[in-house]
Parts: C-alpha cells; structure tokens; sequence
C-alpha cells in the first residue's frame, strides 16, 4: 500500500481500516519497518500520511513453515482455480528463498497434508481462459448448456468467480449480445482471438452476495444489489 499510494502517500487512519487493526499498531509497525531500514516518509498535518521513497524498496518477506504450508495446500486442493499453474510456480520461488531450517520444517509439516482434488476441466481450456482474462481479449468457446445443446459463442471475459465449489467465467457473449455465466467445465475448447474486448466492466455483472468477495482479500461496503449467478 505504500508503493501504491505514491507521492500522495497514505494514512495511519486508512492502513488501519485497510488491515483491521489500529491506528497504534500502524505506527508502531511503521517505526519498525523505517527503524530495519525501509526508506519511509512521512508528512504531518491534515493530509499527511506516510509513503515509501522512489525507488525504495521494503525488507524481504519471510514466511513461517505453516503459512509456507497452507499456500501449498490451498494450490494443491484446488488446481482448477484460476492461474493455479502460477500459483504453484510463485509458492516454489517463495520455498526456494526460505532458509534451510523454515524449508525443513515446511516439508515435514507438508507431508502430513493429503489431497485428492483432480482438475474439472482440461489445462488447455483453462490456459485459454486464463489468457484471454489476462490479456482482455476475446475468446471463442465451445458450449454446452444444462439442456444439452453445444453453442460456439466469442464471449469477452470479465471475471472468474466460484460458488458452490464450481467456477464460472462471466462475460459479455456475442451471440446473446449479453452479459452470461458458463460454467467452465461445460467449455469443451476454447481459443484465445486476436480481437480486444471492448470494455465490459465487473459493475456490469453487479454485486456479490455478502459472503462472497474479490481474492485481493480487502474488504469492502455491504452490496446494494446481489447478482449471483444466472447461467
């Protein structure tokens, strides 16, 4: 949040409601990040806040062996979550920067952790969609819906979302000239086009539930109009 926050900088008062703590213990983590080295700026007053210096950069993160463990595990138990194949890549870079002793344990604790959670839909389907999401372009899918019938359809993807243990891929269908959810393991192929999608926002597809949010974990205001899912 501090790089984020640039040359504006931030507030104690806003890291706090960010972070579900208090304004105390945003300054005193503050303190202790300037005082291990972090180039930290700060500015008093009204419209003061705290920032990170161009260029600056934060202290290594350094994670224990059950915090190590548990990204393993939540990959591992879902490997048809989106960009699950990163996940995986990231969570071995982070295992590979640990020292030997935090590595050891990890792999003691990781070994008394089991799952049997095959893939619902094929790793190049998924590529595709995880591709077309990325790069905000069109896909074309094969589709077959609850009643059986197979559709090709250019959809422009707008997000992914799970519910129920199933995931969808919501996004503006061409052929409907509407916004639809597919349920991705009723998309038999998919490719990725060359044709930019044109816009469509999340605000189109409307609000989660209140149990339900984006993965970036921060929180957010009750919703006005739940919208979850129609297929």
């Amino acid at each position: 949040m501090l790089r984020r926050s640039g040359k504006r900088g931030v507030s104690a008062e806003r890291l706090a409601k960010e972070f579900g703590v208090s304004s105390r213990t945003v300054k005193r983590d503050l303190d202790a990040l300037e005082n291990s080295g972090a180039p930290i700026w700060s500015r008093p007053g009204p419209g003061g806040g705290y920032g990170l210096a161009p260029g600056g950069s934060l202290p290594p993160v350094s994670l224990s062996p059950a915090q190590a463990v548990a990204l393993m595990a939540a990959v591992s138990a879902a490997p048809d979550v989106p960009y699950a194949d990163l996940a995986a890549a990231g969570i071995r870079k982070i295992l590979d920067v640990l020292d030997p002793g935090t590595r050891a344990r990890a792999d003691e604790l990781a070994g008394r952790i089991w799952v049997n959670a095959p893939p619902s839909s094929s790793r190049k389907t998924r590529s595709a969609l995880e591709e077309a999401m990325a790069d905000q372009r069109v896909i074309r899918i094969r589709y077959t819906s609850g009643d059986g019938s197979t559709t090709t359809r250019d959809v422009e993807p707008v997000l992914f979302a799970s519910t129920n243990g199933q995931w969808y891929l919501v996004g503006w269908c061409r052929l409907r000239d509407a916004m639809r959810w597919f349920t991705v393991s009723r998309i038999g192929r998919a490719s990725v086009t060359t044709a930019a999608c044109s816009g469509h926002t999340v605000e189109e597809v409307g609000e989660p539930p209140v149990n339900a949010h984006p993965v970036h974990g921060r929180g957010r205001e009750s919703p006005s109009r739940p919208l979850w899912p129609v297929n």
